[in-house]
């Protein structure tokens, strides 16, 4: 086998010397205000805040706890009973009154339902 026909994996790869960073920094700090803030921060603590800016400074435990209670109270809200999703086919004209005043159309569909059944009763 030649030496133009040797693998790829058999040639030898130079390595390259110099760096390819473009040299910016994650953080203005200096190596000495780094290392302070690290002997400040406590054994539990994951992260250390530089103390100069806000939009970087950790959540204290009522910031986090009120948090978690709004990303709680997100989405659809609790009923005590349950819906079932059905398919149901409706007259166009139907479907069109019900959709004309935007949003809830559904609900709307749904009360007329339970309207239907009281007066429907036996």
């Amino acid at each position: 086998m030649n030496k133009s026909e040797s693998s790829v994996f058999e040639k030898r790869v130079k390595k390259k010397l110099t760096s390819t960073s473009s040299g910016s920094q994650t953080n203005g700090l200096s190596r000495e205000e780094i290392l302070r803030a690290l002997k400040t921060q406590k054994p539990n603590e994951f992260y250390v805040w530089d103390g100069k800016s806000e939009d970087d400074k950790p959540l204290t435990p009522k910031e986090m706890a009120d948090g978690m209670l709004a990303y709680k109270k997100r989405g659809r809200p609790f009923s005590a009973t349950t819906k079932k999703q059905i398919a149901i086919r409706l007259d166009p004209e139907v479907l069109e009154a019900f959709q004309k005043n935007g949003p809830g159309w559904q609900t709307r569909i749904n009360n007329a339902l339970k309207d239907w059944l009281q007066q429907h009763e036996h």
